[in-house]
């Protein structure tokens, strides 16, 4: 029970960080953006908005657990004395909020050595807060929420995403060309912290993306294992960076083997 007790109080924090990052977001959104600057390539953006909002969640975790490290997107890492990491995304959606579409969101959570032991994924524009502790089930709002039970892929809705680089997505693309055939259909929301929140509460099949970091999937990891799915690592392909399968138990096993083989092609 103690263990318990403390995971809830992590989680606490971590909703307490993602919601007021995600309240100084919403009320930017509608704005023109300020500080609009190029990271590893042309398409891949981070703004004032971005670096405000982790600066605010540095700040809340800092007042209330100063002795944990913190890694953020944006920010890097700031070494702290204890055992814990807060791994940060302030705003995964970065395009998708600068072109003020309405699918972007804020991932906050808090590792130890075996992992995330408290995670949530706030999503400011539909007021939907996405939670886990570890060994505590996934909740959306408060409400319980589960995997899909779907097992047949031609029936399944598989969400994914694209890298920032030119060369990956061509390799991505041609992937798509083996993997929709075989399922329902494919969806590219622009977060794979929502992705895998969506995953959690069943509004996605499964899900699978190449060039993930450790922010964009941190807290969606738990949320999807704690909801009663699973989630397996992608190995890179070419300059993709490592990536993450999930989807529920009864998919799993048949999405892997198809997402594979497809983008080593």
């Amino acid at each position: 029970m103690p263990a318990a007790r403390d995971h809830q109080a992590l989680l606490e924090v971590a909703v307490a960080a993602a919601v007021a990052a995600g309240d100084l977001l919403l009320e930017r959104f509608r704005r023109p953006a300020t500080g609009v600057e190029r990271k590893s390539s042309s398409t891949d953006m981070v703004s004032d908005a971005d670096r405000d909002a982790e600066a605010l969640i540095r700040s809340l975790i800092g007042e209330r657990r100063s002795g944990d490290a913190v890694l953020g997107e944006e920010g890097g890492r700031a070494a702290g004395g204890g055992d814990l990491l807060w791994v940060v995304d302030p705003l995964d959606g970065t395009t998708n909020y600068l072109y003020r579409q309405p699918v972007w969101a804020v991932s906050v959570a808090c590792e130890d050595a075996d992992g995330a032991v408290a995670g949530v994924v706030h999503h400011p524009c539909l007021g939907e807060t996405f939670t886990a502790v570890r060994g505590g089930g996934a909740f959306c709002n408060g409400a319980p929420i589960a995997v899909s039970a779907c097992n047949d892929l031609s029936r399944s809705l598989i969400g994914t995403g694209f890298a920032y680089s030119a060369d990956v997505r061509a390799g991505q693309a041609r992937a798509l060309t083996r993997i929709l055939p075989r399922v329902r259909d494919v969806r590219r929301a622009g977060s794979a912290a929502i992705d895998l929140a969506w995953v959690a509460c069943g509004r996605l099949d499964g899900y699978y993306e190449l060039g993930t970091r450790r922010w964009d999937r941190a807290a969606g990891v738990l949320l999807v294992s704690e909801a009663g799915g699973v989630v397996s690592p992608l190995a890179p392909v070419g300059d993709s960076g490592d990536g993450a399968l999930a989807a529920g138990q009864a998919l799993h096993a048949d999405l892997a083997d198809l997402v594979a083989p497809a983008l080593l092609h």
